[in-house]
């Protein structure tokens, strides 16, 4: 029988209360501050959330995830993450996510043995299990445990909770690093991430809110939700236009299909995209 959300929740609770204190990957995403929120509430200062910063996420990820830690008022680290620097990262090849989330990680790992706390947790949902994810496996060498997954919480479920519980985020869109804006194979480079992160920010500024910018040499191929589609098709064609431009691209294209989970899984036949 189908658990109930409020059996889900209590189930959460215990699994996080049973740890005994826990590091927890902070992104700012929905899924990770619903897990942090509650591991703060049961464990508190025994629940330890770490945000990576790096050059393939914004500035803007860091701030928001930073504002949301002192609102949980929740134990919060801030690390660097370098994974440009991963021997076979910026290569891009199909299981970069393993090479990222095995640094990011082994760094977490470390965190806790310092802190004397003895598991660290993922975000993770069920959702998750049916995408293309070579991270998981370097979580699974690492011991890290996804409790969300655990009490068996879809991202519905835990969006619903986190609007419940009063969480401002609830409603926030998945974010995937820079990184996933290249097909498989083209070399990353600080340059190019710059350029992908000037233009997808550009056009937040606008207010468009689901959107990717997936880089094709000089061809930007812009993924947007239905509403956003819709807003550049019938009022900001043009301006969309120059601000892509002016990130350093030729030609802006955009994708008939719109925003959709693992777009540069495609041509694997699969999809993913971290939430």
């Amino acid at each position: 029988m189908e658990r109930t959300l409020k059996e889900k929740q209590l189930l959460l609770e215990r699994i996080l209360r049973d740890t005994g204190g826990c590091v927890i990957g902070f992104s700012g995403g929905v899924d990770s501050t619903l897990l942090f929120a509650v591991a703060a509430a049961v464990l508190g200062e025994r629940a330890l959330a770490v945000t990576a910063t790096s050059e393939t996420y914004p500035e803007r990820e860091r701030r928001e995830a930073e504002a949301l830690a002192l609102q949980l008022g929740g134990r919060h680290r801030i690390i660097v993450s370098e994974e440009l620097d991963i021997p076979g990262f910026t290569q891009n090849p199909v299981d970069r996510c393993y090479h990222c989330k095995k640094e990011l990680f082994g760094k977490l790992c470390r965190i806790a043995r310092e802190e004397g706390i003895p598991t660290v947790v993922d975000g993770s949902n069920l959702d998750d299990r049916g995408d293309y994810r070579p991270g998981k496996l370097a979580l699974g060498e690492l011991g890290v445990r996804s409790p969300l997954v655990e009490a068996g919480f879809t991202k519905v479920d835990i969006r619903e909770l986190s609007r419940e519980l009063g969480l401002p985020n609830w409603d926030k869109p998945a974010f995937a690093c820079l990184s996933s804006r290249f097909p498989y194979g083209d070399e990353i480079t600080r340059e190019k991430v710059s350029q992908v992160g000037q233009a997808e920010e550009s056009l937040r500024e606008l207010g468009l809110r689901v959107l990717r910018v997936r880089h094709h040499g000089d061809v930007a191929r812009i993924e947007l939700g239905p509403k956003e589609f819709q807003l550049v098709v019938n009022e900001l064609r043009d301006e969309v236009i120059g601000r892509v431009k002016s990130a350093g691209y030729a030609y802006v294209a955009l994708d008939l299909q719109g925003y959709r989970t693992g777009a540069m899984n495609e041509i694997l036949g699969v999809t993913h995209e971290r939430r």
